[in-house]
């Protein structure tokens, strides 16, 4: 497999999300215009999640080097347990000499406690894949998370180990969170819960609300009852009437009665 070179920095985000088919190229200056001088024959081997790199302690970065990682087209940085998860590395070297990349690995930890392993991740060796001085390469890396990993959230670290002049050294190229989901699962058991609830406090509130509504409406339909009492209606009438023919007419039926 080949390695792409870098553009200028411009281009820098568009070749990370590039095809992992890429190229390693010789970047010279004169007179301000660049040229490329493209090296063939990097190839990659993938070997199992247990392989080990040699070294004799814990490598460290040599100076001059530097390292970025990019999700291609996964912002979000899901990655689904059971299924291969493609992330390039990029690598800038402004050392002096040239570097020969030879490995790229990652582990998995818990995210409150990085001594407990959550798994050592798939070791992915180059062969022949040297990056001259001020040249960017970038390198992919593929991994799978076990299918029987819990979904959550994991932090995950990758190395590219490298060597320059026979003396190993190591980048960390990403330290940081990634979330786990089930196989075909675009959101972890934590994420459904919560919209769950919400669903349900939504649910809950609405029903509320409907019962205001009708006690407020059972109120205002209640017309109040006014009483007129008829005693003291009558007796009035009776004293206005008092003289009149009708008071004698009615004076003389009651008699009759």
């Amino acid at each position: 497999m080949a390695i792409r070179v870098w553009l200028p920095a411009l281009l820098l985000a568009f070749l990370l999300a590039a095809s992992p088919f890429t190229q390693v190229a010789r970047a010279q200056s004169e007179e301000d215009a660049a040229t490329a001088e493209v090296v063939e024959g990097a190839d990659l081997g993938i070997v199992g999640d247990d392989t080990q790199i040699s070294s004799d302690g814990p490598l460290s970065p040599a100076p001059g080097v530097e390292t970025v990682c990019v999700f291609p087209k996964n912002a979000g940085k899901i990655v689904p347990a059971g299924e291969e998860t493609e992330l390039l590395v990029g690598l800038q070297n402004e050392g002096e000499s040239t570097l020969n990349v030879v490995a790229v690995h990652s582990t998995l930890h818990l995210p409150y406690d990085h001594s407990m392993y959550g798994q050592n991740l798939t070791v992915q060796k180059f062969f022949n894949a040297s990056v001259p001085v001020s040249v960017q390469a970038t390198f992919p890396y593929t991994f799978v998370v076990s299918k029987f990993l819990q979904p959550g959230a994991y932090d995950l670290v990758g190395y590219i180990v490298y060597e320059i002049d026979q003396h190993p050294y190591q980048n960390v190229f990403y330290n940081g969170t990634i979330e786990v989901v089930e196989a075909g699962g675009l959101l972890s058991v934590e994420s459904v819960f919560l919209i769950t609830l919400g669903i349900a406090l939504l649910g809950l509130f609405g029903l509320w609300a409907y019962g205001q509504v009708q006690q407020l409406s059972k109120k205002t339909k209640k017309a109040p009852k006014v009483e007129l009492g008829t005693g003291t209606t009558d007796a009035n009438i009776d004293e206005w009437l008092e003289g009149t023919s009708f008071a004698q007419r009615s004076k003389s039926k009651k008699k009759q009665t």
